[in-house]
């Protein structure tokens, strides 16, 4: 299961020597207190962003660190993509300024792919916390805005097509905003109001993280984060090895493939996972070389994702922060489609980095199975873009994001929908036709798209979208950017289950080409199908009162109970039939 960050900290994460100045009850009170600091900041962005993708679909990320630069905490329901890229690039770009150059007010803004979390519309604003005259510490977030510039499809051949690029540059120069940065930021997106008013939002979110650590540090009357931050990074880092060294020792190595967008060639992966005591080391010699299109990956989005298997699997439950990171390095080559070199395309990262966590899944799966689930249908994430003019001539553009079906483990089946290994949420259907003049015709679940196994996939989602012809139709054509997988290659099942169905993209009832701009005329049809999650274990094996729940909820069809699991239900009562059941399985085993 995907971990968000949860609050809950084992009472085991205090069972160290040497605890320090803190005892465990203090620091107990305290870690929750910084945990729900960043959540504050985190609820203040649902107030206040503009965009849709941040109100309703959560795709942003609020953190703290202390003075060095080192992760605290992060929001509970965060992004990992975007956290495990922030962990590292947030400390270089702190440690690039000295500490002594830092003034109360600023306010920093950059979204340098390479820097942090891997492509241009995820814009970073941080700024120092000070506490009695001197930084103690600094708080960032990274929000996905939904429009940052540039030709927004995944067959972009170089990062300069993509959008404006931010270098680190001063947002706010000591309380005083800088209108430049602004107004340039405003000149070269296709929404100014809704991107200016979701970079207020962020400013926003740090002045709360902010105000609320400085209120803590003098309610304890602490000079300073470092010594507490010390304690918690310590635990972390002790639980986090503890959890690793469960893992027996050894080198498992992985190699697969992930379909190129449209018809570009695969992209071959190839890793090794080295386990050593407490110690893991992932990589990545052989993979294949950047392509020519957006799906690059920058090193930290890479991490992020690696990070991510192995956390998730291992020791979900305590907070993460610097700690966390710590037993885990990462070698990729340079120039390398997981280790891009500037100037790749990049805004399609996650069409190849959203599976590194099932591939390090996968190289586990033989040594510890149970903490595993199978391949998700909402690997990657469905992320699509449409922008057009409405009858009136007013700009707009919207994106949203949609889940797959989750891969089954061994002890449930997948969830429905979900958006995996990324974090986010659905955006409401009412949201998207107020944000849009497009109407959704149609959304739910696809019977039949769960990979079959003893525990089951996932389904997939349909969703139909139609441009209005009448009175209220856009003017000219509308784009639709489509980012995705699975069209090609179906999630895959373990340990005997099946795939989960592909993915489809639809346009009038025939295929589309998701890899490039698609212009739609008034009163088209743009039918989105989500892959369904891989089962896990052998279908034969499924509990048929289970299987009879699936049917009676739409989720398989009489046919595939019969075909796939083995199971004879009565058309009429939609009852079990235990005696031909049986009987059917005993001649398939």
């Amino acid at each position: 299961m995907p971990d968000n960050g949860q609050t809950t900290i084992p009472t085991s994460a205090f069972r160290i020597p040497n605890s320090g100045r803190f005892d465990p009850i203090t620091l107990e009170i305290l870690w929750r207190r910084l945990v729900s600091i960043v959540d504050e900041a985190d609820a203040s962005v649902a107030r206040t962003a503009f965009s849709s993708l941040l109100r309703d679909a959560h795709d942003y990320t609020c953190m703290f660190t202390d003075s060095r630069g080192q992760e605290l905490v992060q929001g509970t329901f965060c992004t990992p993509g975007q956290a495990g890229a922030m962990a590292l690039g947030v400390k270089r770009l702190i440690n690039s300024i000295s500490l002594s150059d830092y003034r109360p007010g600023d306010v920093y803004i950059v979204n340098d792919p390479w820097l942090l979390a891997g492509h241009l519309n995820d814009v970073c604003v941080m700024s120092p916390i000070f506490h009695r005259e001197r930084p103690v510490g600094f708080t960032a977030c990274v929000f996905h805005h939904s429009d940052i510039g540039g030709r927004v499809a995944s067959d972009n051949r170089q990062v300069y097509e993509e959008g404006i690029f931010i270098p680190p540059l001063k947002l706010y120069d000591a309380g005083e905003l800088n209108e430049g940065v602004l107004e340039l930021i405003r000149w070269n997106v296709r929404t100014p109001e809704e991107v200016t008013g979701d970079i207020r939002s962020q400013v926003a979110a740090n002045h709360v993280c902010a105000r609320k650590i400085t209120e803590m540090l003098e309610d304890e009357g602490l000079d300073t984060l470092d010594d507490l931050a010390d304690e918690i990074i310590d635990r972390t880092e002790d639980s986090m090895r503890r959890a690793i060294g469960r893992i027996p020792d050894g080198i498992y190595p992985y190699e697969g493939v992930i379909e190129g967008a449209g018809q570009r060639d695969d992209i071959r992966i190839k890793l090794t996972v080295k386990v050593s005591d407490s110690d893991i080391h992932i990589d990545f010699d052989g993979t294949s070389d950047q392509v020519d299109w957006g799906g690059n990956v920058v090193y930290n989005f890479t991490y992020a994702y690696v990070f991510m298997a192995i956390k998730s699997a291992f020791d979900p439950d305590i907070p993460i922060n610097e700690g966390a990171i710590r037993p885990i390095k990462m070698t990729a080559p340079e120039g390398s489609v997981v280790n891009c070199k500037f100037p790749a395309a990049v805004a399609a990262r996650m069409q190849i980095g959203h599976f590194m966590t099932e591939m390090i899944f996968k190289a586990l799966a033989a040594a510890t199975p149970d903490n595993i689930i199978a391949e998700s249908g909402g690997t990657p994430a469905q992320t699509n873009i449409f922008y057009g003019r409405r009858h009136n001539g007013n700009p707009w553009l919207t994106m949203i994001i949609r889940g797959g079906g989750l891969g089954a483990s061994s002890r449930m089946d997948g969830h429905h929908c979900a958006i995996f290994p990324a974090n986010g949420a659905n955006t409401p259907v009412e949201i998207f036709e107020s944000d849009t003049p497009l109407i959704v015709k149609e959304r739910g679940l696809v019977c039949d798209s769960g990979g079959p196994g003893r525990m089951r996939g996932g389904l997939g989602r349909k969703m139909v979208i139609r441009i209005p012809a009448d009175e209220f139709a856009p003017e000219g054509p509308t784009s639709i950017a489509v980012q995705a997988g699975r069209y090609k290659y179906a999630p895959q099942g373990l340990f005997g289950a099946e795939t989960g169905a592909l993915a489809r993209f639809l346009v009038n009832d025939q295929p589309g080409d998701p890899s490039s701009l698609t212009l739609c005329r008034n009163g088209d049809e743009i039918q989105f199908y989500s892959a369904g999650g891989g089962g896990y274990g052998d279908p034969l094996l499924r509990r048929p009162e289970a299987v009879e729940a699936d049917v009676r909820n739409g989720y398989v069809s009489l046919e595939m109970a019969r075909e796939n699991y083995g199971v004879v239900i009565d058309p009429e009562s939609l009852a079990v039939d235990l005696a031909e059941t049986e009987k059917l399985r005993s001649v398939r085993k």
